[in-house]
């Protein structure tokens, strides 16, 4: 098979297509032949050598895919052979064919084209673990998500929005609010004129919003702190925007009962390992069916 394969640490210029091995298919999972993959900021990071993939994990890119089963392993049960679905990886996506784990595949999304259904895992795992399974977002809380207009972005402002949420996102340029606003968000916050937590202040009365999904980092997190409401609960997602390091005053912490959760680099473990856990997996199956069926979401470009 075909691979993109990265020739040396670098720019996009080190990716090349080579004539590669197939993967080889154990009986746990199922081998997918792949009509679209994703680019996700973890892919950018292993090409230039800051992001190594987890040990026994191909060595190709690409953290989604969409294609049709070409083989199932033996203990295979869920997944026939000409199923079109999509899948979150620990990497191989930018490949002909990938191998994974039967759990860790979703049925491709009715009415979307395999092309689409290749940018819905990764987003779709991650705001339902962190968001919901992990936060616990509830109908009638305030939630703020910033990178209003990413790809997590984008997927979180319309599936809270369903949820019962009152959505609150920041930005920066009037485009990407109005994108943020067409898609559900309540209140839009433009970062480079704005100051956010005078603003979540001002929409709550004071009170702050239940819980913060944040990609920024040590550049926004005291903030973050400042405008959660008491027994709020906070996400970090990522440090690369925004920086690693940062102090805090406990004392806020303290007061206000805060859960502060994070998960290393992009979560895409954690994404595996909550999608490979029966229970879990199922739970996702099921929302990926009520957000296909509802037209909950929609992909956007």
């Amino acid at each position: 098979m075909k691979a993109v394969v990265i020739t040396t640490p670098g720019g996009p210029e080190v990716l090349q297509l080579h004539e590669v091995e197939d993967p080889e298919l154990k009986d746990n999972e199922v081998l997918i032949k792949v009509e679209a993959t994703a680019l996700n900021r973890a892919d950018i990071l292993q090409r230039k050598g800051m992001y190594p993939p987890p040990p026994g994990s191909s060595p190709y890119l690409g953290l989604d895919c969409s294609g049709t089963i070409e083989a199932i392993g033996k203990q295979v049960s869920r997944w026939q052979v000409g199923d079109k679905v999509c899948a979150i990886l620990s990497g191989g996506g930018y490949a002909e064919k990938v191998a994974v784990p039967a759990g860790q595949v979703l049925p491709a999304p009715i009415g979307a084209s395999l092309q689409d259904a290749a940018s819905f895992p990764e987003v779709s795992c991650t705001v339902w673990s962190m968001v919901f399974m992990m936060s616990r977002l509830s109908a009638g809380e305030t939630f703020l998500v910033h990178g209003g207009s990413s790809g997590i972005g984008t997927f979180a402002i319309q599936i809270a929005k369903y949820w019962g949420a009152k959505v609150f996102v920041t930005a920066g340029s009037k485009e990407k609010l109005a994108f943020c606003k067409n898609l559900g968000a309540d209140v839009c916050i433009n970062y480079k004129t704005e100051d956010f937590v005078a603003r979540v202040k001002e929409e709550t009365g004071g009170k702050g919003v239940n819980v913060i999904l944040d990609i920024i980092g040590a550049e926004y997190f005291r903030r973050n702190l400042d405008s959660l409401s008491f027994d709020g609960r906070i996400f970090v997602s990522g440090t690369a925007m925004g920086g690693a390091i940062t102090e805090i005053d406990l004392r806020v912490v303290l007061s206000k009962r805060l859960t502060i959760q994070a998960v290393s680099s992009f979560g895409d473990d954690m994404n595996v390992n909550y999608l490979n856990s029966s229970e879990h997996g199922s739970e996702l199956i099921c929302l990926c069916y009520v957000v296909l069926y509802n037209s909950v979401c929609k992909f956007v470009n």
